[in-house]
């Protein structure tokens, strides 16, 4: 029956309306061994239509033995006519043998990539409307004799397509979709997809027009089956490789994915437009992992910040000669930038913000950095035994380049022959890595995906060069932060050397690099030291050479350890332990603080609080209880005040909260350090004692606080002109001479023991919280930088005016010879 419907005309009245584009069904798979990437002659399937099967452009056949069901069109007897651009996919020609007509059916056709032909923005929404204007166009072919058509039906254009009047939809169909989608396809609308823009050839008019459905490139190996429908997939950019761009120079930024980018994909990627990768960026392949200047350059949503002259700001100059002060320099610039830009976060409520990567990026493009170029060994201006909170701060000071990788190298000359060697290793806990012993170090290779085994290629390879070479190696550990759950402290342990390596069978099964790590003789403790007053800290009663357990009698919350490993000597003069200011009958005469009217604690921004009024706008503290920055007068919140003991703005009050020993100096007599390491802005102590009236100081107290008339010019505010604001005066930070002087001789706490340096680690700060009587307040001391355990406490007692004999009183205190031995010595204090 199919047969002679071949040859019989069409009623138009038995003809059913029909939809031809909808009625594609594949009814007939390829012949055994066939596939989409066989030669052109050989179909993929069999499509049927309302008029039969239709040829779409090869030479081949329905197999023998099948009858076509309705008429079809037949395609151009010669194949050498056929397109030149269009690949047809599921087409066979001569179906039934009849002679052909005009009556073409739609041509599957697979485009060029459209990675090569992209170039504009892609805006969100619905399918871009292309003309088929766009189509590839083969050239003319002499029409077939045709069967009369339904008059009811349209007319399917000729595979040929001409500029079309009307600018009809163009649905672009995967090829998946015929051969290699897995599943049911939803209901609903079309899948989006890209529009392809495709190379044109001339075409040959035509007398109607109506959608083409275009078959796009097959996916690739890293493709999944399915794609959920939806926005398109983001894809991040490789860290490794880059696609070179196809536009000029001057066209715009366009959206580039990475070959294997889908299959490296882990985790899910967050829905929006996809990541705009700039043109020509490709990360430089002498680093492993990202390197400072990599992802810092991303830690802003808008790019990298604008240039700053850092010529216009009132800096301490990092050209110094002394290359510690330097690195302390950049290093305390950074930090207070960090905790300017946490403070302006928590009034935004932005808690996403990485403060110290954002701090980082503005501290590397004003050029605020030491030690840029790599090298070997030490590191001017970085000590053994440094502590660092973040790994930026590493990288700032030129200690390590990686701000993610572990195993920093560089390429250098032995002879004749360039390697890369292993210059610096950061073990921070990631990888399985033996460190109980402080000397010894057993180090794990990068590349611990859990999938495969770890390559000898860049940090593994520089790795295995510097146990040939025999080069030293910075190695910085790690240690859990007491104060943040999460957090980590970085410490600079020295010189280490590779003394052997190996391989082995990692936790995941697959093979890892292995290096042994022995610490070079000669050098300060590091690593050791914290070690040390973890156990002391565990078990007081371990430390040895103790004379006293507790020298404040529980008066503090942690014990005072009193240590003399110098001497005989078994402690210092008789006084009474206390820790508060002693006002004597004057504090009931000071006028009282007003008091903030917040119902549970002082919340940043709220424009009701009295005691944020105050502090100049802002809460002087952060969550932590770290200040921010350094003003002539802080404000607590007092007794008059409705929050709670739990507010952010009561830190002086409450005490401190560190572990202290006091411990004989070998020619200063007795000093103050901490078995805690202590970050930069946190409250160390109070000075406690007698407030004395200047007439009735004894020369021979050495024991005297009074605010020194000159005291050193201490830059440890932010600068603002970073952040674009009006630069401020130094009457904004420094505190100014008061008339208070406390005497800790026969009464005091821990402070009365903080010797004097003009290299101080510590500032003092005036806190009001009990009264309002601004000669008068509590003189707190914070933490100028990190402080590592161990390391004494000390304070600028400041430098009279003028050139005072020594000996001689000026002020309250006597002036003396200074033997702090800081590269900044004054030679005198007091």
């Amino acid at each position: 029956m199919a047969q002679q419907a071949s040859s019989v005309s069409l009623n138009n009245t038995a003809v059913v309306d029909a939809k031809p584009l909808r009625t594609l069904t594949p009814m007939f798979p390829a012949p055994l061994g066939l596939h989409t990437f066989t030669p052109q002659n050989s179909p993929s399937f069999v499509c049927v239509t309302p008029f039969g099967p239709y040829a779409g452009g090869t030479e081949l056949g329905i197999p023998a033995g099948v009858p076509p069901m309705f008429a079809a069109a037949a395609a151009p007897a010669d194949p050498s006519q056929r397109q030149t651009h269009a690949v047809n996919m599921n087409g066979v020609a001569h179906a039934n043998g009849t002679a052909s007509n005009n009556l073409v059916t739609p041509s599957l056709q697979t485009p060029v990539s459209a990675a090569t032909q992209e170039s504009a923005k892609r805006k969100r929404g619905r399918p871009k409307r292309v003309p088929d204007t766009t189509v590839p166009s083969a050239p003319s072919v002499p029409p077939a004799p045709m069967i009369p058509p339904a008059p009811s039906l349209p007319l399917v254009p000729s595979v040929p397509s001409a500029p079309q009047e009307r600018n009809d939809v163009v649905f672009l169909t995967p090829s998946s979709a015929t051969g290699q989608e897995s599943g049911k396809r939803k209901r609903g609308r079309p899948k989006r997809l890209q529009d392809v823009p495709v190379l044109s050839t001339p075409s040959v008019p035509q007398a109607d027009s109506t959608p083409v459905l275009k078959t796009l490139p097959a996916p690739t190996v890293h493709e999944s089956g399915t794609r959920k429908r939806g926005r398109p997939r983001r894809v991040q950019d490789s860290s490794g490789t880059s696609t070179p761009p196809i536009q000029s120079k001057d066209s715009d930024p366009t959206f580039q994915t990475p070959p294997a980018a889908t299959s490296s994909e882990g985790g899910k990627r967050k829905r929006g437009r996809p990541r705009r990768v700039p043109d020509g960026s490709v990360t430089p392949s002498s680093h492993s992992g990202l390197s400072i200047d990599d992802d810092i350059a991303d830690a802003t949503k808008s790019g990298r910040p604008k240039k700053i002259d850092t010529k216009l700001l009132q800096l301490p100059s990092l050209s110094s000669d002394d290359p510690r002060q330097s690195a302390e320099n950049v290093l305390m610039m950074f930090d207070a930038l960090r905790r300017r830009l946490m403070q302006l976060d928590e009034v935004k409520q932005n808690a996403k913000q990485q403060q110290n990567l954002k701090a980082g990026s503005i501290m590397i493009n004003a050029e605020l950095r030491v030690n840029k170029n790599k090298r070997i060994g030490e590191v001017p201006g970085v000590e053994v035994g440094d502590m660092f909170y973040f790994r930026i701060e590493i990288c700032l000071v030129g200690l390590n380049s990686q701000s993610m990788a572990g195993i920093d190298y560089m390429s250098a000359k032995f002879g004749n022959e360039e390697h890369p060697v292993a210059i610096s290793v950061v073990s921070a806990g990631v990888y399985d890595n033996t460190e109980d012993d402080p000397d010894v170090l057993v180090y794990t290779g990068q590349g611990m995906s859990g999938k495969d085994d770890q390559k000898l290629e860049r940090g593994n390879l520089a790795l295995e060069r510097s146990l040939h070479r025999g080069n030293p190696i910075r190695v910085i550990r790690s240690v859990r932060d007491l104060t943040c759950p999460t957090g980590k402290i970085y410490i600079y342990d020295g010189l280490y050397k590779i003394k052997e390596a190996w391989v082995e069978k990692g936790k995941s099964g697959f093979n890892v690099f292995k290096h042994k790590l022995l610490r070079e003789p000669g050098q300060p403790d590091g690593i050791a030291v914290w070690k040390k007053t973890e156990k002391w800290r565990e078990n007081p009663s371990s430390r040895d050479h103790v004379l006293s357990r507790d020298i404040s009698c529980g008066v503090e919350s942690n014990p005072v350890c009193l240590v003399n490993e110098v001497d005989d000597e078994k402690g210092p003069s008789p006084f009474t332990y206390a820790t508060k200011l002693n006002y004597g009958n004057s504090l009931s005469s000071m006028r009282k603080m007003q008091g903030c009217k917040c119902t549970s604690v002082c919340l940043p921004g709220d424009n009701n609080c009295s005691c944020t009024h105050r502090n100049a706008g802002d809460l002087p503290y952060s969550a932590s209880g770290i200040l921010v920055s350094r003003m002539p007068m802080l404000y607590e919140c007092n007794d008059s005040c409705t929050c709670t003991h739990n507010c952010r703005n009561r830190v002086v009050q409450k005490g401190t909260q560190i572990h202290f020993e006091v411990f004989k100096t070998g020619d200063r007599g007795w000093g103050l350090r901490s078995w805690d390491p202590i970050r930069a802005g946190t409250f160390i102590c109070e000075y406690a004692g007698e407030i004395i009236e200047k007439s009735s100081v004894n020369g021979e107290d050495d024991y005297i606080f009074e605010t020194p008339p000159l005291e050193q010019n201490l830059k440890w505010n932010y600068a603002p002109e970073l952040l674009g604001e009006p630069s401020l005066s130094d009457s904004n930070e420094t505190p100014k001479q008061l008339p208070i002087i406390i005497s800790a001789k026969r009464t005091g706490n821990v402070a009365r023991f903080m010797n004097h340096s003009c290299s101080p680690n510590v500032f003092w700060q005036p806190v009001l919280y009990d009264h309002g009587d601004e000669g008068y307040p509590h003189i707190a001391f914070f933490a100028i930088k990190h402080i590592p355990p161990m390391t004494e406490l000390t304070y600028d007692y400041g430098q009279s005016q003028g050139n005072i004999q020594l000996g001689t009183i000026s002020g309250c205190r006597k002036s003396k010879n200074c033997l702090c031995w800081s590269r900044k010595c004054r030679g005198s204090f007091g």
